[in-house]
């Protein structure tokens, strides 16, 4: 479970950045972060830290209430941890897509979860994930802003559809193998007995000829 390693350095890079872009203050430091809305470019107009406050789902998708969306993340994130521990010895790069898929998943979830509360801004379960990532693609159109959490979401499941079926490939070549392997020694053993039959009364007649 070392993928897991994996998982952790996306939640603290997830939150980091976050925190970089919202502010925070500690007991001997104060970090102003961006104001909500703001919007700084990083590489012309290619990419910007656009801040905003998305109470939705990735890339600001909207699908029910935000303890509905808490809840639901959680659960998630737990029946990912599951699963990857059942595909403990599957091929690696299942293992780092899941692993990737899990750490986004508990990324947006401290931010529902507990952001409402760090910051006194909502109650617990309703906080609202942090974006900030603003891209325009070819400077044909701006996509929609997300954060790192959702990016390694996103990455996580593209390669575990890319890979999926790689990595059942082998096995049913091992299933098919079996089962030729199975139906020759079930050939085999019918042939066997096919022998013993014919053979047996040959053995018969002969105990008759040497009766006196």
């Amino acid at each position: 479970m070392r993928v897991l390693f994996l998982t952790a350095l996306v939640v603290v890079l997830d939150q980091a950045t976050k925190l970089f872009v919202k502010g925070f203050t500690l007991p001997f430091f104060h970090h102003e972060g961006l104001q909500l809305g703001m919007s700084v470019p990083v590489l012309g107009d290619a990419l910007r830290l656009t801040y905003i406050e998305n109470p939705g789902m990735a890339f600001g998708i909207e699908l029910g209430s935000q303890l509905y969306l808490a809840i639901f993340s959680l659960l998630a994130s737990l029946g990912v941890l599951y699963y990857l521990h059942k595909v403990r010895d599957e091929l690696l790069v299942i293992r780092v897509s899941l692993a990737l898929i899990l750490g986004g998943a508990i990324g947006n979830l401290i931010d529902r979860m507990f952001y409402g509360i760090i910051f006194d801004e909502a109650p617990l379960f309703y906080g609202k994930v942090v974006d900030f990532i603003d891209v325009n693609f070819l400077h044909l159109s701006r996509f929609g802003i997300f954060n790192v959490a959702d990016a390694a979401v996103t990455t996580g499941v593209v390669l575990l559809l890319v890979f999926h079926r790689k990595a059942e490939a082998p096995k049913r070549e091992i299933a098919g193998s079996v089962g030729v392997t199975a139906e020759k020694a079930l050939a085999e053993e019918g042939k066997g007995g096919a022998r013993q039959h014919a053979e047996a009364p040959l053995e018969v007649e002969e105990l008759r000829k040497k009766q006196p």
